[in-house]
């Protein structure tokens, strides 16, 4: 077995410029050149005393190179004496670090060091998406610009740009430095200080959904982070100036709050849901006032699951920061009509409420004291709160997926309108949801629509793309140029017809991120290609040990062996997702003609369950596939003639094929 290095006899690891919270290593460019390697080595272990075996020969092989490097920068430039590096940089609220970060003059240079010959589309896109976080959520990159450097620590000179990442060996680092420099600007820049860069406010990205439930949790309230906070605020305000009205005037609200995809209308459910204003407006009850003046509700099953699980592991129970609309009707449509304790009940998703069918059923005879949609069910349960009550439905679109599902928000309006109490109610929202509620007192609100993509790095152009494809599809040449935008905004979407391969790819990318979110996606309608290796999900699928646990568990997506459904990982987020493109959802035609989707070989409903549209539901059900992740999406078609037209048609819109 190899030992861990150990500390020279007498040495100090707190001591000097060198050592900073956040970072291994760090330090201007003569301190760095000039140090004795082991003396890096050792302090980069201090920083990471877990480091394995492996580990510590890359960085007794790769720094003094860089080094070397760096000591040309500063004979070559004076002014690079005032410049700095940073190793094993760790990014705020995750477990990722860049090998180094160089702050020159005017820009911010991300390296990653890989022991290889040769670049690997893993490897570009994982320093991509450093160099992107970065521009994106630390403020002081936000007006310089961040390059992507990959540097195989066995090839020789500048080798290429590929896919907005330098490639080169260590040996041509110093003549690319000189090339993304900017020393001799009028008037002039400074770089970036060692003190600035690593200043605890100067991180700031926008919290998972459970990262944001959790501090929620313990703080009721989201840390100021600056994009999120300019994005969201008005609405909240808005939202809680609402909630005041309502409890002065004695009145009912239906606040209708829309946004584009990734706009943050979860964010805003649950800062509203976790405000401390809302308390002072609670009415006492014969209990005293009520501990939660507002409750979030969700009918996505699976987010529910997953925050209940991931909020359990914190000493509290989940299911008091978050229930499911399920069964929320269940306990107030019992035959007491028990009235609920909030004020406040916010509906995610809204626009996906069962109708009185789905609701007849998926609740068992006699477990309503009436059967009625779900909109008309809320209307009810708000009416018997005392004095006032408020219902934020948040709409989203074009993911109802779910039989019955296809009301949209005019079961809203109808559910209002046909109340005994409809003249308590108001309703505010956006311009363009008031058509459905003509007729009643309807306040338009230009806040209550959110058009900001709080996910900065691949803005709306991903919607873009999938809706340019399952709702048409367009030509792929009037596809190329969105794909082409959404590569130069580093997202990764992949294509292959080998899943092996796929698999490479993610374990390549993420292997060094221990919580890092991926997995395989497969339609419902789909029969589970299991020659493939991937095994049918069980009976009672531990949807929350998917998405959580690591790679010690059976039942981790990270396995890459268990796929689960779009009903499973609606409203989830992952880091990159692997989607099995079915033969649900196929095309035809193209060769001179036009391109049509086919759902002629999908697995049919249930008489029962007869959809209105199966294709539209099919289209829906591929967008809330394609849009699971984060960083990235590797299209798996598989090598079935029926697929072949499919394949062939997404290659001609210029995704990148791994190979």
């Amino acid at each position: 077995m190899s030992q861990q290095p150990q500390p020279e006899h007498g040495q100090d690891h707190n001591e000097g410029e060198a050592l900073r919270d956040g970072c291994g290593w760090c330090g201007d460019f003569p301190t760095f050149g000039s140090e004795r390697p082991r003396r890096i080595r050792e302090m980069l272990f201090a920083f990471l005393p877990d480091a394995e075996p492996q580990q510590v020969r890359a960085w007794d092989e790769s720094i003094p190179p860089i080094q070397l490097e760096v000591s040309k920068t500063v004979d070559r430039e004076p002014k690079a004496r005032g410049y700095s590096a940073l190793l094993e940089y760790r990014l705020p609220y995750e477990a990722r670090r860049p090998d180094i970060i160089l702050l020159v003059t005017g820009a911010v240079v991300v390296v990653e060091l890989k022991g290889r010959h040769d670049a690997t589309q893993a490897h570009l896109d994982q320093v991509s998406a450093y160099a992107r976080d970065l521009a994106n959520y630390h403020s002081q990159c936000e007006d310089k610009p961040v390059h992507a450097v990959l540097v195989p620590t066995q090839a020789r000179g500048y080798q290429r740009q590929d896919c907005g990442v330098h490639v080169t060996g260590p040996d041509g680092l110093d003549a690319l430095i000189a090339s993304l420099d900017r020393p001799h600007l009028d008037p002039p820049l400074k770089p970036i200080t060692v003190d600035e860069f690593l200043a605890p406010e100067s991180y700031r990205p926008l919290p998972t959904i459970v990262a944001a439930a959790r501090h929620l949790l313990r703080h009721r309230a989201l840390p100021r982070i600056k994009r999120a906070s300019a994005c969201t605020d008005p609405a909240v305000d808005a939202i809680i100036r609402i909630c005041h009205e309502a409890a002065a005037t004695k009145t009912r609200r239906l606040v209708l709050l829309s946004g584009v995809p990734g706009s943050g209308k979860t964010l805003v459910g649950l800062r509203v849901a976790h405000s401390e204003v809302l308390d002072e407006l609670a009415v006492e009850r014969d209990h005293g006032k009520p501990a939660a003046p507002a409750v979030y509700l969700s009918g996505n099953g699976p987010l529910v699951q997953v925050l209940q699980y991931e909020l359990s592991s914190e000493s509290v129970s989940g299911k008091t920061f978050v229930r499911g609309v399920k069964d929320y009707v269940r306990t107030y449509s019992s035959k007491r009509n028990p009235i609920p304790p909030e004020h406040v009940l916010i509906y995610d998703e809204a626009q996906r409420a069962w109708d009185e069918e789905q609701v007849r059923r998926k609740h068992k005879d006699g477990d309503l004291s009436r059967v009625a949609s779900e909109p008309e069910l809320f209307i009810e349960f708000a009416e018997r709160v005392p004095e006032w009550c408020v219902v934020l439905a948040l709409i989203g679109g074009g993911q109802e997926i779910h039989v019955g599902e296809e009301g949209g928000i005019g079961q809203w309006a109808k559910a209002i309108r046909e109340s005994p109490r409809h003249a308590e109610w108001s309703v505010s929202g956006p311009e363009h949801l008031a058509n459905p509620f003509t007729g009643l007192l309807y306040q338009r609100d230009s806040s209550l629509h959110l058009t900001a993509v709080l996910r900065a790095h691949r803005a709306d152009v991903l919607d873009q793309v999938v809706k340019a494809i399952v709702d048409g599809p367009e030509a792929p040449q009037r596809v190329a140029p969105l794909v082409e935008e959404l590569e130069a905004a580093r997202f990764a979407l992949r294509l292959t017809r080998d899943l092996g391969v796929a698999k490479r790819y993610v374990r390549e990318r993420y292997g060094e991120q221990a919580d890092a979110r991926y997995g395989l996606l497969v339609s419902a309608r789909v029969r589970i290609p299991e020659q493939y290796g991937i095994q049918p999900k069980p009976k009672f699928f531990p949807l929350a040990r998917w998405f959580a646990d690591g790679d010690e568990s059976s039942f981790s997506g990270r396995n890459l062996t268990i796929a689960p459904s779009e009903f499973d990982v609606q409203g989830l987020e992952l880091d990159a997702a692997v989607l099995t493109w079915g033969e649900d959802f196929i095309l035809q035609g193209g060769k001179g003609g036009g391109w049509e989707w086919s759902n002629a070989h999908a697995k049919g409903y249930v008489r029962r369950a007869a959809p209105e549209s199966p294709l539209d539901l099919r289209r829906n059900a591929y967008r809330v596939l394609m849009t699971r992740g984060r960083d990235g999406l590797v299209i798996w078609v598989p090598p079935d003639p029926k697929l072949d037209a499919t394949y062939e048609y997404f290659a001609a819109t210029g995704m990148k094929i791994l190979s």
